[in-house]
């Protein structure tokens, strides 16, 4: 826990985001160590971080195909030297042309984006169809998840034979997020992904058994990436896992990734005997979870989270009488991700000391396109 101590904290406002890029380099060669080495296996999810800066870490270890879920991510991407990026989402509407903006400014990188219906497969081809782009594209698939993509029936076949005929498109594979498996039994994990996958995979086999290319299949997050690295003809997309949490540190034992993120606080207040108020509101730290699954304090113990607004957070304490007006505490959050998305910068922490700011430029819904 000494480890992530500040010298200088008292140069940083609070509430503040940390990072600490040493634990980022870690957590990088942790994640290719998982896929033996095999920097193609991986499409890395950087909706977590949204960072250039830990975007450029990655492409540096030899990553260039990545995932995103907004089209300021995706020109995040395009600035770092990624070659390949999906936006991982449903384009419609007014999305279809700013992506195509994108693809016109950058017209070095191959991109792609999901579709799971004929309806969002017929904008998008009418969004293209004046242009030489012939959008690449992944059939979302819905492996229970039920958030999106095409069910595993019947028609999934028939959807993607349609659709690798049609000249208008440039089919990829398949994209198949399981991210509701969280089992902490990873023989458990195993089990469901294997079950979940195995249509996808009986399909890619019957297809390289008829002559036809065998499709790309991008499998999974962090919570399966444990249950997918090794497997053979799958792409991983893992992202939590750059920058860690609190959440998947307990829920995922077996993935040996570091916080590189952090939360600093302060005390601001002592209320009434055995409570302090920190300056960590909603607006500093994800809320979407219960009180007690929003943060854990490295350098407090005997306390328990019992009210949050916007700006305060109100702790019981049971060493009220030791806490001091202004004391810095440093947390994990729960849930990174969206946690990230509610700095505009991060702190650069180096050797114990700030040595710079990040900004965190595609937590915006636009940056240029």
């Amino acid at each position: 826990m000494d480890d992530y101590l500040i010298q200088n904290a008292s140069s940083i406002d609070s509430p503040a985001l940390v990072i600490y890029p040493e634990r980022i380099v870690h957590n990088i060669r942790t994640m290719l160590a998982m896929v033996d080495g095999e920097a193609d296996k991986l499409i890395p999810h950087v909706k977590t971080h949204k960072m250039a800066e830990v975007a450029k870490m990655q492409v540096e270890a030899g990553i260039t195909k990545f995932k995103c879920a907004t089209i300021a991510e995706a020109e995040m991407l395009a600035d770092t030297g990624a070659r390949h990026v999906l936006l991982a989402y449903q384009l419609t509407g007014p999305k279809i042309q700013r992506f195509g903006e994108l693809v016109q400014a950058y017209n070095w990188v191959e991109w792609a984006s999901l579709i799971d219906n004929w309806v969002s497969a017929e904008e998008l081809a009418a969004g293209f169809e004046k242009t030489a782009y012939k959008p690449v594209v992944y059939i979302d698939v819905n492996l229970g998840m039920n958030r999106t993509g095409h069910a595993v029936d019947a028609g999934l076949e028939a959807f993607y034979r349609e659709l690798k005929a049609d000249e208008r498109f440039d089919l990829r594979g398949f994209h198949a997020y399981d991210g509701h498996l969280r089992d902490p039994d990873v023989a458990v994990r195993q089990r469901q992904a294997d079950e979940a996958l195995k249509p996808l995979e009986d399909f890619a086999d019957r297809l390289e058994q008829e002559g036809e290319p065998r499709p790309v299949i991008i499998v999974g997050g962090t919570p399966t990436f444990t249950n997918h690295a090794r497997r053979p003809n799958v792409w991983c997309s893992p992202g939590t896992c750059l920058l860690w949490d609190w959440g998947y540190s307990d829920g995922l034992p077996e993935q040996h990734f570091e916080w590189a993120a952090l939360l600093i606080t302060r005390v601001i207040s002592k209320p009434a005997p055995g409570l302090i108020t920190t300056d960590l509101g909603h607006k500093a730290v994800a809320a979407e979870n219960p009180l007690n699954k929003r943060i854990r304090f490295l350098n407090l113990s005997g306390y328990e989270v019992v009210g949050q607004s916007e700006e305060h957070m109100v702790l019981q304490v049971a060493d009220w009488n030791n806490i001091r007006i202004g004391e810095v505490l440093y947390g994990v959050p729960y849930h990174i991700c969206p946690t990230v998305a509610l700095h505009d910068e991060a702190q650069v922490i180096l050797n114990g000391e700030v040595v710079e700011r990040w900004a965190i430029d595609a937590r915006k819904r636009r940056i240029t396109y």
